[in-house]
């Protein structure tokens, strides 16, 4: 969501009086001269009370979205050390735990961790033949069900929706490019009305909490492996059976690779890039418990769940 000059005007002034609890500042905005002025004077007033820094994976190189903007976070703790600070994230491995406690200062902060498995959600994986013809047949059955289809680019992702809605699954596109009145008007109508399918970019997800959302299909291969947890993971939010469904290709790893060597990323960041997308590869490919191999990215063993295709149906291994 962005505002005009005139909405961030006020949203600062009512803010310096006391009226706002909770505000919420992009990386960007929030140690610019202007900001920080406003900050300083609050700071004085002791109206900071607390820093709550979401999505702390993009601080770390090695999570899967990280945003240089973020680095800038650290000067929060040498500007206003009295003030509490928190980071949250969904999905990060020890290795961006790590970073997040050494980057943002934490390092005598205590780490809350829970259990990143997702018993109600089962987990298919099929190698690409047609894409189309394999989700109509996923689909099944499903209609009335409320789901959502990732893919890859922005035109997939409007042809997609179209085709679903004339076979008679009604289907929303959603992805940046679309004007914000219309995908505004698209989420509201997704988290509204039953049975709707929204078709989206990885642009399509923050802030969507929509308890009964029976299924995630992947058109195309995900781009990591905390990726894919992240947008499966908005299935069955109400604790109820839910399908991961993810149709891959090598075709998609080749693209993916591609895009990140063809990048503006420095040489440390496309390597880690290119080995989160062969991670995803791995998990497509194995022949092993796949919620077991999922669990595994993010340092928690378990045992094989017994609910995904591979543990229902164990593919013939040959050498």
């Amino acid at each position: 969501m962005s505002f005009d000059f005139d909405a961030v005007v006020d949203t600062e002034r009512r803010l310096m009086r006391g009226e706002l609890d909770l505000v919420y500042v992009a990386p960007e905005r929030l140690l610019t001269e202007r900001f920080v002025g406003l900050m300083d004077q609050l700071d004085e007033r002791g109206q900071l009370a607390l820093f709550a820094i979401d999505e702390a994976h993009c601080v770390s190189q090695w999570g899967h979205d990280f945003r240089p903007e973020y680095l800038q976070l650290s000067a929060l703790h040498e500007r206003y050390p009295k003030v509490p600070r928190i980071a949250l994230t969904a999905t990060a491995d020890q290795a961006t735990r790590n970073e997040i406690l050494q980057r943002l200062g934490l390092g005598e902060a205590r780490v809350f961790l829970s259990s990143f498995d997702r018993p109600n959600i089962r987990y298919t994986v099929v190698e690409k033949d047609n894409a189309k013809k394999q989700l109509l047949g996923f689909l099944a059955g499903r209609q009335g069900q409320a789901g959502i289809v990732y893919c890859l680019s922005r035109k997939k992702v409007e042809e997609t929706a179209e085709w679903l809605s004339a076979q008679g699954y009604p289907a929303l596109p959603y992805h940046a490019g679309l004007p914000a009145p219309e995908r505004a008007a698209n989420q509201r109508r997704f988290l509204r009305e039953e049975g709707l399918i929204m078709c989206a970019t990885i642009a399509f997800g923050m802030g969507i909490d929509k308890p009964d959302v029976r299924f995630v299909a992947h058109l195309d291969m995900p781009k990591s492996i905390e990726h894919f947890y992240q947008e499966s993971g908005r299935a069955g939010r109400d604790g109820l059976p839910a399908t991961s469904w993810l149709c891959y290709g090598l075709n998609d790893w080749v693209l993916l690779r591609q895009r990140i060597q063809d990048g503006e990323a420095e040489a440390i960041q496309k390597q880690i890039e290119l080995q989160k997308v062969d991670a995803v590869l791995s998990f497509c490919e194995t022949a092993s418990c796949r919620r077991q191999l999922l669990l595994a990215q993010f340092d928690e063993a378990s045992e094989p769940c017994g609910h995904c295709d591979n543990c229902l149906e164990p593919p013939t291994r040959f050498d």
